[in-house]
């Protein structure tokens, strides 16, 4: 998990454009998705994070996002409904 405070712009771009990173998320809701979802646009550069993989994002607990990614946050959710029935 890389902070976007922690990241030169230069250094981003480099590792975006080398799929070094493909998802970003928000630290402070632990959501994840793809870099070109509204949403994670829209967030605070503070709370921005971005990840590897789908896996490094699930590994720090981190759930998709229900907007750019429905199917994996809809499969999340059912799990989650498992887990507390």
């Amino acid at each position: 998990m890389i902070r976007h405070t922690q990241i030169s712009g230069e250094d981003l771009r480099s590792k975006i454009h080398s799929k070094e990173i493909v998802f970003g998320g928000n630290k402070k809701l632990k959501i994840y998705g793809l870099l070109s979802c509204g949403s994670g646009k829209r967030m605070k550069k503070e709370n921005r994070v971005f990840f590897m993989d789908e896996k490094e994002a699930l590994e720090n607990k981190f759930r998709p996002c229900g907007h750019c990614m429905r199917e994996a946050y809809k499969k999340w959710k059912e799990e989650m409904n498992i887990y507390i029935s």
